[in-house]
């Protein structure tokens, strides 16, 4: 059993499963490659214009920098994007995040007023935006990076709906 589905209720069916969209990543891959550039300049110098005994210390100065800034700003905003769920069922809404310390919020359809999304030109290009959820007694939440937010909006708009009229939570066809 995966991650969304030990958190279900036994008969809860899963309808969507989604992490942030992949533009998250970006500036991390920007990062690792230009520190990736910079630590093997750096290292090449290091290399060429020192001593042996020097040059060994300076080398591995340069790697645990190297390290210390993939670490810090590519593999922990790679941890943070795979460990954020956004999660439908029939039943609800949920969203998860977190490594070391979890956090989460759960909305019953029955409790949502209004989904809307928003997305810039940017995000249009993108095929991501935020979406917007309002329940009946909160102020509205606000979760970007959807991927296809428009198709989410537009499945979970469905499902408040069935759930509305009581019809039960049959999906619509569609990849969602």
């Amino acid at each position: 059993m995966g991650y969304p589905e030990d958190v279900l209720a036994p008969d809860e069916q899963l309808i969507l499963h989604r992490h942030p969209h992949w533009k998250m990543l970006f500036w991390p891959a920007v990062i690792l490659l230009v520190a990736t550039a910079v630590a093997g300049f750096a290292g090449g110098f290091v290399y060429r214009t020192t001593d042996p005994p020097t040059r060994s210390i300076l080398l591995i100065v340069v790697l645990v920098l190297w390290l210390a800034i993939l670490g810090w700003r590519c593999v922990a905003p790679v941890v943070s994007w795979k460990s954020t769920h956004f999660i439908v069922t029939e039943r609800r809404v949920l969203v998860r995040q977190g490594v070391l310390t979890h956090s989460g919020i759960d909305i019953p359809m029955n409790r949502i007023s209004s989904v809307q999304f928003r997305h810039g030109l940017f995000d249009r290009l993108l095929g991501t935006g935020t979406l917007i959820i309002a329940s009946s007694s909160d102020e509205p939440l606000e979760y970007d990076d959807i991927p296809d937010v428009q198709g989410v909006h537009a499945m979970l708009y469905h499902q408040v709906f069935e759930v509305e009229q009581g019809r039960g939570s049959r999906i619509p066809d569609g990849d969602y």
